[in-house]
């Protein structure tokens, strides 16, 4: 599915218009719509994101300047060139302390104007790329490696770059810590849309009341605080991927809107009265069984239909246990690079007896935190902590014994799950100095989860001096 870039040409001359329109149109990659004044030209900005746009500085009524005006507060990403007589030179250059990318003098040079417009396109996709950096670096931590040798999951890794050549909706399914926004990168990484935008959008972690507005966007003045247009992610995503992480949460109020935008490609922003449409491939990702929500009424049937055009299923650690030795090297490559370390066998071998309920993350945060613990360059079982079944383990001769209370002097009583989860908990953010969103992360649960469990369990939040 190869993507065009969307250029509007407005002028008022129609010779021009349509010269322009014809030049461009000889490139394939190019898709271009005209206006032959200001108000047309808004009127087609408020209906679809452009790439670039060509705006004639004089125009009756409205002209450039407003049009370059309204560009900047409703659609900061489209980058503006402006043409220009020779005797505008002046104004043209005060556009460009307003906001737009450059300035064309007419008559212009073909060869020039097609150089300005890539490269106008080329300052969009790092403007896009700034806007989502942090997002990337937060989400990601610097992870971009997919690890495994084994036979489930090379089975997985073949039909994922299978699915990644077409342009079909992708749902990958799988329990937490498993690796499912790495597969969705892979995926759009190995498709035709790998130089366009990848945008991803948690939505366990963002209220309900705020997801629509961080999908669609918003219109000044639509709800308290909305002091500026802002443009939703599903235009940033414009003939990239959009992925949609932990997709099973999103709340019933918004699933028809986004059904809507799935099947159409068409949305509102949040207080705007305009339709707007974008191309996006839509990559989603659920820890959640989407059949037994829907049975359940807490997901829609046809959503889910819609967004399981091809399903992926990423096998738990505990699915390919082969693949431990090779994570714990890459893992310990990356978190003791100032003072390398090494892994005893005994250790390794307490790693592959655990079941790993937080799968491949939960292995990650057990051997950077042995890294921490570990005194010497080679990491002993007794380095190894997690819980209270793992600390067990590695106080033995090597085989995982029944969960036991570390804190009753190490006695060996049983436990029930519910008091092991709540000792792990409690370990966990004590680790973390009480810090929930670390904590949740090493846990592999959203923030709303953990601080209801905090409650449950009835877990006091603690001074961090006191630790």
């Amino acid at each position: 599915m190869a993507k065009k870039y969307h250029i509007l040409i407005v002028d008022d001359e129609e010779s021009i218009t349509f010269l322009l329109q014809t030049e461009f149109e000889e490139f394939s990659e190019y898709e271009v719509d005209t206006a032959l004044n200001g108000t047309e030209a808004i009127n087609l900005i408020q209906s679809k994101p452009y790439d670039v746009a060509l705006l004639d500085i004089k125009m009756p009524r409205v002209g450039g300047l407003e049009v370059l005006k309204f560009i900047n507060e409703h659609s900061p990403a489209t980058q503006v060139i402006m043409l220009t007589n020779v005797i505008d030179v002046k104004t043209a250059v005060e556009t460009v302390k307003l906001g737009a990318y450059d300035f064309v003098s007419k008559p212009y040079d073909r060869d020039q104007l097609l150089v300005t417009v890539r490269r106008a396109l080329e300052r969009r996709q790092l403007v896009i790329e700034k806007e989502m950096m942090a997002r990337e670096l937060n989400r990601l931590g610097g992870r971009v490696e997919i690890i495994g040798q084994s036979k489930p999951f090379r089975e997985v890794m073949e039909h994922t770059k299978k699915v990644a050549a077409s342009d079909a909706f992708v749902l990958i399914e799988g329990p937490s810590g498993t690796g499912k926004e790495l597969v969705a990168h892979l995926i759009h990484q190995e498709s035709p849309l790998k130089d366009r935008p990848f945008v991803a959008v948690n939505c366990a972690s963002i209220p309900d009341q705020l997801l629509e507005s961080e999908l669609f966007g918003h219109e000044k003045g639509s709800f308290t605080n909305a002091y500026n247009t802002k443009q939703g992610l599903v235009e940033v995503a414009h003939g990239g991927t959009l992925f949609l992480d932990e997709v099973g949460d999103i709340s019933p109020v918004t699933q028809p809107k986004l059904l809507r935008f799935l099947e159409t490609g068409e949305f509102r922003r949040v207080g705007g009265t305009t339709s707007m449409k974008v191309e996006v491939r839509v990559v989603s990702a659920t820890n959640k069984n989407l059949q037994n929500e829907v049975r359940a009424g807490k997901f829609r049937e046809d959503l889910l239909y819609r967004l399981n055009v091809v399903s992926i299923r990423l096998p738990s650690l505990k699915e390919r246990k082969e693949d431990i030795p090779q994570l714990v090297e890459y893992f310990l490559s990356r978190k003791s690079k100032s003072n390398p370390k090494k892994i005893t066998p005994e250790a390794l071998n307490v790693l592959k007896q655990y079941d790993w309920p937080g799968n491949v993350r939960e292995l990650e945060h057990v051997i950077e935190g042995a890294t921490v613990i570990c005194q010497n360059d080679t990491i002993e079982p007794s380095d190894l902590w997690i819980n209270a079944a793992l600390s067990a383990s590695s106080r033995s001769s090597g085989s995982v014994q029944a969960p036991v209370d570390s804190r009753n002097n190490g006695s060996a009583e049983l436990i029930s799950l519910e008091e092991l989860e709540k000792i792990h908990i409690e370990k966990v953010l004590r680790y973390n100095r009480w810090n929930r969103l670390k904590t949740a992360e090493m846990l592999g649960i959203t923030p709303k989860t953990l601080y209801l469990k905090i409650k449950r369990y009835g877990l006091k939040t603690r001074n961090p001096e006191e630790e």
